[in-house]
C-alpha cells in the first residue's frame, strides 16, 4: 500500500536533491512514496495509520519506529536483519561478523519490538562469510532477506515465533572511520579480516609519505618483522603476527590496482615503516 523511505539526499557534483533507490523504484512500480525525516509526530502516526496496513516489513531503513507504528499494522512489522540472531544485533552486522573471524552468517525475519533488536525470530537463512567483502556479502544477504521475506509473507499461516537467547547476544556498533586505519600490531589475519570487512566503505588504508593509500584486498603471508616494517619489493608488511601482502589498492583519486603497478608509480621501498 506504500513504500516508506529516506528523503532525498544531496548527492553528486551538483548536489541536487536525489531519492533513494527505494523512492525511484516504488515510483516506477506505481507504489505511493513517503519521505518522513521522522515518525514520531501525530501526524505521520495518523498518516501511517491511515493506510491501514497487513504488515509492515522494514529493511535498513535507519529511523526508528515507535510503538504507536509498531503496533499499526495487524500482522505486526517485519525486520530483515542481515545477521544470525541474537548474535550482532544493531547498526553493522555484517561488517562486526567479517571482524569476528565468523564462519558464517544470514539473514534474520524478525518481529519488531521494543529495543535493538530483540524481536522473535520468524525465519532465517544461513550463508558462508568463506572470505567474502562487506560489499560482497550485502549484495549477497540482499538477495537472500528479499526471497526470504517473500517466502515469510506467503507461509504466514504458520508462523512459530522463536525468541531470542539474549545470553547469546552481541553488540554490532556502528563502525567509527577510524577504524579503518590498519593496525599492523594486530595479527594479520586480523589486519586481512578489517581490509574485508571495510570494502567498499570506509575503505581500510595506511598512510605513506602524506599520502593515504587504500588497501582493497589482501592475504596472510608467512614473514616476520616489527608491525608496520615492509619486508620486501612486493609490499609484504609485518604484522603482529606474520604478515599481509596487499594484492589490490588505491591511491586518492586514481583506480584501483595492483601492488606491482602502485610500486611503479609510487614506491615504498623495504624498510619502510609504514602506519
Amino acid at each position: 500500500v506504500a513504500a516508506y523511505t529516506q528523503p532525498p539526499r544531496p548527492a553528486h557534483r551538483g548536489k541536487a536533491l536525489t531519492p533513494s533507490p527505494v523512492d525511484r523504484c516504488a515510483e516506477a512500480l506505481g507504489i505511493p512514496v513517503a519521505t518522513p525525516r521522522s515518525l514520531k509526530s501525530d501526524e505521520e502516526k495518523a498518516a501511517f495509520a491511515a493506510l491501514a496496513p497487513d504488515v509492515a516489513v522494514v529493511a535498513a531503513y535507519g529511523l526508528i519506529l515507535g510503538q504507536a507504528i509498531l503496533d499499526t499494522p495487524r500482522l505486526g512489522c517485519l525486520n530483515v536483519h542481515a545477521s544470525l540472531l541474537p548474535r550482532w544485533r544493531g547498526a553493522a552486522p555484517i561488517q562486526r561478523a567479517i571482524l569476528a573471524g565468523d564462519a558464517k552468517t544470514g539473514v534474520t525475519i524478525m518481529a519488531m519490538a521494543r529495543g535493538l533488536d530483540t524481536g522473535p525470530m520468524i525465519a532465517r537463512a544461513v550463508t558462508p562469510i568463506n572470505g567474502k567483502t562487506a560489499g560482497e556479502l550485502t549484495e549477497e544477504l540482499a538477495a537472500i532477506g528479499a526471497r526470504l521475506v517473500v517466502e515469510t509473507l506467503a507461509d504466514r499461516g504458520s508462523w512459530r515465533a522463536e525468541e531470542q537467547d539474549d545470553a547469546q547476544a552481541t553488540y554490532a556498533a556502528k563502525i567509527d572511520k577510524a577504524e579503518a586505519r590498519l593496525d599492523f600490531a594486530r595479527p594479520a589475519i586480523e589486519v586481512e579480516r578489517a581490509v574485508r570487512a571495510f570494502n567498499p566503505a570506509p575503505g581500510a588504508f595506511f598512510e605513506h609519505d602524506g599520502e593515504r593509500i587504500r588497501v582493497l584486498a589482501a592475504k596472510v603471508v608467512d614473514a616476520q618483522g616489527a608491525p608496520g616494517d615492509v619486508r620486501d619489493d612486493r609490499l609484504t608488511i609485518a604484522c603482529g603476527e606474520a604478515a599481509i601482502r596487499p594484492a589490490l589498492l588505491q591511491r586518492a583519486g586514481r583506480g584501483a590496482m595492483t601492488a606491482e603497478a602502485l610500486l611503479r608509480g609510487f614506491p615504498i621501498p623495504p624498510g619502510t615503516r609504514l602506519a
